[in-house]
């Protein structure tokens, strides 16, 4: 796998350098030859030197790309990784040639080439990016270069893994053993160890020297080692190490989303929250009229959620029950088709009026949640808001969830939506927490327009 991934990467490096270049000759031709009716040139750029330009931008870009982690050949991302890794890079490559032209003074001939430039980038780039991760996981369900693994452990956990790895090809991976014994893994492989790539432990309580003998093994055919912690028999996976009074220590973050990290997340949301409640005033208006005329009750509800650091807020929705639905909750509780979850799930509810299937199932009735958003009650990304109720039954591995702010969507949301387990759910969250970053959230938003658009799981 090694070498697929290494083939597949190198041919995409090619590619998005061929494909900078087409963006650039597109908006070139676009702005110079069909766009002068409508918008006359006044400053005519010579072919010659736009030519040398985006054959030098192209190759900043593909190294800014490669800053970022698009050709990382350690992390196997999914397409919507990619297309957060090409929208991040594309964006940090026109803000260069911005502030080169601010900071040269010199006349440039055109914006136009330069926002054109931006967007078609995107757009070719993640159709290639697309395209290319077809081809991979048609030939991996064929088994063609899939990456030789051996499973060690016992547990729940192993099964879990094994189960993802024969069941879900696009991974990648192809078992070659599952071993519980040290001794017999190396008695099996010593002579065919170049077979492997490699050996993911998954038993925790593997005995110190079991496991450095591992290692060892490992180490001497240079095979890749891996090891899985449990989720919540793990501390936190953010450690970061600082000197108090001269004196080393470890410090456990709850989350990336401190300091600057918690700044910029707040300025993303409060500015695309802002422009994204202008854009769909309209929609808002549209909606707010059919639902009025559709049943009795206000167009909007207000519904009480616990936040970051468990304070209370209240959570805007467009309504989409009758006007005594949480009167009636209390009488349905009995049909909670969640039996072993502190959620309340019905699919067929009786209190969801004809309209409000129609915004749950488009998701529109969470639009003026935007509000929230802007407040800073909530974030676009985030953990599932609970209710107090909810919350009061939350086991204490599940506080950290309210170490940030609530999210419009979230790592569990693209994950299964309304169909999750509630202690799924929960890991998936605190997976968010502790590992959050930019390219994560732009990740999730990407994955949660899809499924909006297929209109899959909504609650």
């Amino acid at each position: 796998m090694r070498k697929t991934e290494l083939f597949y990467t190198s041919l995409l490096v090619f590619l998005d350098y061929l494909i900078l270049l087409v963006s650039g000759l597109l908006v070139y031709y676009l702005r110079f030859a069909t766009l002068v009716a409508l918008r006359p040139v006044i400053y005519q750029l010579p072919f010659s030197q736009y030519l040398i330009l985006i054959l030098i931008n192209a190759a900043i870009w593909i190294g800014i790309f490669a800053l970022t982690g698009l050709y990382s050949l350690s992390e196997k991302k999914g397409l919507s990784k990619e297309m957060a890794h090409i929208f991040i890079g594309c964006s940090a490559g026109t803000m260069l040639i911005v502030l080169f032209i601010f900071f040269s003074q010199k006349l440039f001939s055109s914006r136009f080439l330069v926002v054109a430039n931006w967007l078609v980038a995107i757009i070719f780039l993640d159709l290639t990016h697309f395209f290319v991760n077809l081809i991979k996981i048609n030939a991996y369900k064929k088994e063609k270069g899939l990456e030789p693994v051996i499973v060690f452990g016992k547990g729940e956990e192993t099964e879990r893994i094994i189960s993802n790895l024969k069941n879900k090809k696009e991974f990648g991976y192809k078992i070659l053993g599952h071993y519980f014994s040290v001794d017999e893994l190396i008695k099996d492989w010593q002579g065919k160890a170049y077979d492997i790539s490699q050996i993911i432990q998954t038993d925790p309580s593997l005995a110190k020297e079991e496991s450095l003998e591992l290692i060892e093994f490992c180490n001497e055919h240079q095979i890749i080692f891996k090891y899985t912690t449990d989720l919540f028999g793990a501390l936190s996976s953010n450690v970061r190490t600082e000197y108090l009074a001269d004196i080393p220590v470890i410090e456990i973050q709850r989350t990336g989303l401190q300091g600057w990290g918690k700044i910029y997340k707040r300025v993303f949301d409060f500015i695309f929250a802002a422009l994204s409640l202008i854009f769909f005033l309209p929609l808002f208006l549209y909606l707010s009229l059919i639902i009025k005329f559709d049943s009795e009750g206000p167009v909007f509800v207000f519904l009480t959620r616990i936040g970051e650091r468990g304070k209370t807020f209240k959570l805007l929705k467009f309504r989409s029950m009758v006007k005594d639905a949480e009167r009636m909750k209390s009488e349905l509780l009995q049909y909670n088709e969640r039996k072993d979850s502190i959620l309340f799930k019905m699919e067929h509810d009786p209190r969801i009026t004809r309209f409000g299937r129609f915004l749950r199932k488009t998701s529109l009735d969470e639009l003026p949640q935007l509000i929230n958003i802007i407040k800073g009650e909530m974030s676009f990304t985030g953990p599932r808001p609970h209710e107090p109720l909810e919350v009061s039954k939350y086991k204490n591995d599940h506080k950290q969830l309210l170490t940030i702010k609530p999210g419009l969507t979230g790592l569990a949301q693209i994950s299964g939506r309304s169909n999750l387990p509630f202690d799924e759910e929960a890991k998936l969250d605190i997976y968010y927490v502790e590992n959050w970053s930019m390219g994560l959230d732009l990740q999730i938003l990407i994955k949660t327009i899809r499924i909006v658009l297929s209109k899959r799981g909504a609650a």
